[in-house]
């Protein structure tokens, strides 16, 4: 694994969250609270990363990731660049690590990676300039570490806490990044028990997801949770999308006003989104009193300008140190 913080113990990376300690976890956590403003108000500005560049390199479409990345960095006062790889040089056979050192000779000093294939972002931060950082914007199906970060201070912020919960993530576990680094974030912050929820087919591997329940009955899942997180259907990333039928999946594992009812009477509703209403959840549930799902697109922008104001150090006349 490459490496995340400097000799100091500073955080220059964000590639995962897996091995941050729950105090690292609960500091950006903490930064990212002091940029949440209610909706209405005024986003916080400051030109803590003046001189400083972002450049925004996304392999797959993506709409809430790549806004609150370039929203994030501006109201930092970074210049930001965004660039679509698959349109650019990429797709003319150069590689994201030429792509890298390319703007690196621009003077980038943030990129910030979604690459549908695993550990891209782990390979441009390895090779990366030392004043450089990295960080992920999701990863294959193997992290996306702020998506985890929002989820955890939108829990937070609602719950009051985390640790002694009782979260059950429900739907597509198997070819989840968000799954996986919810996981991560919520087992290192204390969560009493995190239920993984899915049809057989949708289970992640034996070897993963360690301590967490196993149910292929979403009543089962559900019953007295305080959160409960649905998980878009990813047929992009299934070999074979025969055998899942909206319809039917809905039947089983959509969550309905009925089957909210088996969980917390105050459960919490969240999904990263983009949603399959009416497949994972039916429109009342999403835009019913319980839900955060709006809270967690408002607070992606905080923890986005959280991470970036951590891993960029400033110099003394602006720019990354």
């Amino acid at each position: 694994m490459t490496r995340q913080t400097r000799a100091d113990g500073s955080l220059r990376h964000l590639l995962t969250l897996e091995g941050l300690s729950r105090t690292e976890l609960e500091r950006l956590l903490d930064r990212a609270q002091e940029y949440v403003r209610p909706l209405g108000a005024r986003p916080p500005v400051s030109r803590a990363l003046a001189g400083v560049t972002v450049a925004n390199l996304f392999t797959e479409p993506s709409t809430r990731t790549r806004v609150s990345f370039e929203l994030a960095a501006k109201r930092l006062g970074a210049d930001v660049v965004n660039l679509e790889v698959q349109l650019s040089s990429r797709a003319k056979g150069e590689s994201m690590l030429d792509t890298a050192f390319t703007l690196e000779s621009l003077h980038v000093d943030v990129f910030v990676i979604r690459d549908a294939e695993a550990g891209v972002p782990e390979l441009v931060a390895a090779n990366a300039a030392p004043h450089v950082s990295v960080l992920s914007a999701g990863a294959g199906s193997v992290s996306h570490p702020t998506q985890g970060l929002l989820d955890a201070l939108t829990i937070r912020q609602r719950k009051g806490r985390i640790a002694g919960l009782t979260i059950a993530i429900v739907g597509d576990i198997r070819h989840s990044r968000v799954a996986r680094s919810a996981w991560h974030a919520l087992a290192t912050l204390g969560v009493a028990e995190l239920r993984v929820v899915a049809p057989p087919a949708l289970l992640p591997g034996d070897d993963e997801f360690r301590g967490a329940s196993r149910h292929t009955d979403l009543d089962a899942g559900l019953r007295d949770a305080d959160v409960v997180m649905m998980l878009r259907i990813q047929r992009e990333r299934m070999q074979d999308e025969a055998q899942l039928q909206a319809a039917d999946y809905f039947r089983e594992f959509g969550l309905t006003t009925g089957r909210l009812r088996l969980a917390k009477p105050d459960a919490l509703v969240m999904h990263p989104q983009p949603m399959n209403r009416g497949v994972e959840i039916a429109s009342d549930v999403a835009d019913g009193p319980q839900s955060a799902i709006r809270d967690q697109v408002r607070n992606g922008v905080a923890v986005r300008m959280a991470v970036l104001a951590t891993v960029v150090r400033a110099g003394p006349n602006g720019g990354a140190a």
